[in-house]
């Protein structure tokens, strides 16, 4: 038993060592729970920036599945990032996090909308909590950049 609390104010202290976190709130003076806010660059497209929130839970085996995302555009994309990418219907997973140890991650995988022109970027659990899956989206229009590409363009000669 002492074994398994070292193991898990080890990890509570490694979780917390996250070179991309960019804020801390804490949710009171009796809770040892934080709501840690992460950057994330795009690796494929580093002219998008997601920031995410989730909840941590210290001297805990499992912190709570919700977390919220949002991301914007923040540097160039071009036509040459898009082509890169996953196009698949089920995308890419660019960012994950361990938030257990008993197997659940936090995950965003982005999702390339041909159609509307627009990158998904979709927050989710992996593992059920309270009888459903928690999850978040935001998006990213590609409207404006390099990268744009109009239904049916045809260039005129």
């Amino acid at each position: 038993m002492k074994k398994l609390l070292v193991a898990a104010g080890l990890i509570g202290v490694l979780a917390g060592c996250s070179d991309n976190e960019v804020g801390d709130v804490s949710l009171g003076v009796f809770t040892l729970k934080d709501i840690k806010l992460n950057s994330l660059v795009d690796p494929q497209v580093p002219g998008v920036t997601c920031h995410i929130a989730s909840v941590e839970a210290n001297l805990s085996l499992s912190d709570p599945s919700d977390s919220a995302i949002s991301c914007r555009q923040t540097g160039e994309i071009t036509p040459e990032m898009i082509a890169q990418i996953d196009t698949s219907d089920s995308g890419e997973i660019v960012f994950r996090k361990s938030k257990s140890v008993f197997f659940k991650t936090m995950k965003v995988r982005r999702i390339f909308d041909p159609q509307n022109q627009t990158l998904m970027y979709l927050s989710y659990s992996t593992k059920e909590t309270s009888g459903s899956f928690k999850h978040s989206l935001s998006t990213v229009p590609l409207w404006g950049t390099k990268a744009y590409q109009p239904a049916g363009f045809v260039t005129q000669e």
